[in-house]
């Protein structure tokens, strides 16, 4: 913990991942006397710093004999996840924290309602994200996590939260949520039940519960449902399984409730990918987003009912007319495999120009220095001007050509009549 206080106001991004493994899960907790099976009502121990004295006083699991059972019974690995005094630590020497990635993997849907420390260790995280002093979060990633992830990180309803506990999460500006698709499935009948109990709406109706905590300060949302595709999670509120069930055939310990619709007050862009839904909602959703929504994205987006030229509908209203499709790009993935190409032919004339102007430049002044290698004596210079024999590079060339020998032999000559004169006279 001292190491993660040094380092700790240097952290800007948090990966927490707890991957769903069989030492994970939790078995049920049994009386040792009778071997019935206990309930266990978990009520999290949130104080930080106790004095020894207190702390030992005070049992972590609500009473002495159920944390005695639990020790006992349960795996090092739950008492690790519900400490939460060691993640309010550990968050508290994070404090310049500005994006928080969630990852639970591995979940089976055979387990979706089995208790695991993974429910625990999200229980404990979000108490310590709600009392730390995270001023600077405002991106929170959900990748790959199971159905009841967002229950236990509603600030709203869950375990050890307080009235102030959504203040923290309002901060939050960019949410991404990657979640396994909750299937629609009816447990089998039983007779000790007046209806038959859907399995996927009541995790549809805690995620559209856990989506309203950013209602009013969401900016840019993105949502991902791993495996079949699932519903539209804006529109859940319009979905026909959600509604209110009539009296009669509804359990009277269920909310009757109708779902508020959601409404993001300040949201600019939104995307959704491997969803099924249907015009009405989509156009819906425009309508009460036209105010705010820059850009939306429907990837893999399949319409149950209706046409795209109807969910897009609210579109051709507010601009007044049909112009938006002419302007609107599709864009599409496409192979492409280009040959090479000279880059000669992909220069502009003037650049040609230019290049060309520079070889003959460069051309010019390598013939001038190849002349002044060959012929480099000054004399030969000077006595070429003086008897018309021209410069020494008019005789550069007799070097590379075929006829070597007798032009050096001719050059030769005209030098010794040109000296001979010379030597005579100072004799």
């Amino acid at each position: 913990m001292a190491a993660l206080q040094r380092v700790g106001p240097y952290v800007q991004s948090l990966n927490f991942k707890m991957i769903h493994t069989s030492e994970a899960f939790l078995p049920p907790l049994l009386d040792p006397v009778t071997g019935e099976e206990i309930e266990f009502v978990y009520e999290p121990y949130c104080q930080v710093n106790p004095n020894s004295s207190d702390r030992l006083s005070i049992p972590t699991y609500g009473s002495w004999e159920m944390t005695d059972l639990l020790v006992k019974q349960y795996p090092p690995l739950f008492h690790a996840a519900a400490n939460v005094p060691s993640f309010i630590r550990a968050f508290t020497s994070l404090p310049n924290i500005n994006h928080l990635t969630i990852s639970t993997p591995g979940q089976e849907s055979a387990q979706r309602y089995r208790r695991s420390a993974v429910d625990y260790a999200l229980i404990s995280l979000r108490i310590a994200v709600e009392r730390s002093p995270l001023r600077h979060l405002s991106s929170l990633s959900l990748l790959s996590i199971h159905a009841l992830a967002v229950h236990y990180l509603n600030p709203t309803m869950g375990c050890g939260a307080l009235p102030n506990s959504a203040r923290r999460w309002r901060q939050i500006r960019k949410l991404t949520i990657h979640m396994d698709t909750i299937p629609m499935e009816s447990l089998p009948p039983n007779p000790s039940l007046k209806h038959p109990i859907n399995t996927g709406t009541d995790h549809l109706k805690l995620l559209h519960a856990y989506l309203q905590v950013f209602a009013s300060s969401l900016e840019r949302l993105t949502f991902h449902w791993y495996g079949p595709k699932g519903l539209f999670p804006l529109s859940l509120s319009s979905e026909t399984c959600l509604l209110p069930p009539s009296p009669g055939l509804a359990c009277p310990r269920r909310c009757h409730l109708a779902l508020r619709p959601l409404k993001f007050d300040k949201l600019i862009f939104m995307e959704v990918d491997n969803v099924t839904t249907s015009a009405s909602q989509v156009s819906s959703f425009i309508l009460a987003h036209r105010r705010s929504i820059s850009e939306f994205n429907f990837e893999g987006t399949t319409l149950r009912e209706g046409t795209w030229d109807d969910a897009l509908a609210p579109l051709t209203r507010m601009s007044g007319s049909e112009a938006w499709k002419r302007k609107a790009n599709e864009v599409m993935d496409v192979p492409l495999v280009l040959s090479p190409v000279d880059a000669e032919e992909l220069r502009s004339p003037e650049e040609k120009a230019r290049r060309e102007k520079k070889r003959k430049e460069r051309e010019r002044k390598e013939e001038r220095e190849k002349g002044r290698e060959r012929c480099p004596t000054p004399l030969l210079g000077s006595l070429g001007g003086m008897w018309g024999l021209g410069k020494p590079s008019d005789y550069a060339w007799s070097y590379e050509s075929p006829a070597v020998g007798r032009a050096n032999g001719t050059l030769r000559e005209q030098i010794s009549r040109l000296l001979r004169p010379a030597r005579v006279g100072w004799r």
